[in-house]
Parts: C-alpha cells; structure tokens; sequence
C-alpha cells in the first residue's frame, strides 16, 4: 500500500530554526490545512471536534538516524523514544485546536509543523479514547512552559 498526501498545511514558518517544537509552543500560532478537493467529502461531520490529529510526511527530513539527541533534552535518545523526524519513515503527529472549517480548507491553531507539509491523514481527537490517566513520559522531564518556550534548531535536517 501506497501513502499519498491528501492535502498540505500551510503555516508561518518558512525555514526550521526557530520554529515551535511542539504544538503547544505554537498554542496561539493559526495555520491552515487545505484538503485536496477529492477527499473534501470525507471532512463532513469534522467541525463537530474540538481539536484533531494530523499527520504528516517531515518533508524536509534529510536523514534517518536510530540515536538522536532531541530538542528536550540533553542526553542521546533511541529514535522511538523521541519525536524527532529523524525516523525510518518520516511522519509526524500534531494535536491542533480547529477554529473553522470552511469548505476543504481548515483553520487550525497550536501549529508546529514547516509551510507545505504533506498531510497523510486527519483523525479527530476524543476525549474518551484518548486520554490516559496515570501516564508517564520516560525520559521527559522538561515543565509544560519549558515545551512552550523551546524552539527548533538546524540538529534534523
């Protein structure tokens, strides 16, 4: 099976420094996510959910590496346990608040993704599904203002 894009995500970042490494860095930064018109039907319903999860090709991803040091922390990290897009296969995942949906074309905010990403798909986020109480974060011990203020450097292209 073939993965194809079914839209793009247009943002405000042009170039990867300086660029929100996670979503809540980019909490008020808006973006747009223009669906190509043959997949527009399948939005149907989706201005229903409060935020949704993209998916995406790192396009600009150069390398694929299995050690990585990321963004949060100093110390080498083994690939799947980081979300650099330094991977085997180069996809990433962002929660985003939907503001409006206006044909094919989606208003998202909390946007840390590079202006002409690929999106590979869109799934809603739900509250029932997916919140896990008593989770743990592994390595990660940077606070949630860390996550906000941190910004991305050249490390992964």
């Amino acid at each position: 099976m073939e993965v194809k894009p079914i839209g793009v995500i247009r943002t405000p970042f042009n170039k990867i420094d300086n660029m929100p490494v996670q979503p809540k860095g980019g909490m008020e930064i808006e973006g747009k996510v223009h669906v190509d018109c043959q997949y527009a039907q399948g939005l149907k319903d989706v201005e229903g959910f409060s935020h949704l999860y993209l998916l995406y090709l790192w396009h600009k991803a150069q390398q694929s590496q299995l050690i990585v040091k990321p963004f949060m922390d100093p110390s080498l990290r083994g690939i799947f346990s980081t979300r650099s897009p330094s991977r085997p296969n180069p996809i990433g995942l962002s929660i985003v608040r939907l503001v409006k949906v206006d044909g094919s074309v989606l208003t998202i905010r909390g946007v840390d993704v590079l202006d002409g990403t690929p999106l590979i798909d869109i799934k809603p986020y739900i509250h029932a599904f997916d919140s896990v109480e008593n989770s743990r974060s592994g390595w990660m011990r940077s606070s949630e203002d860390e996550v906000i203020q941190r910004r991305s450097d050249c490390r992964f292209q």
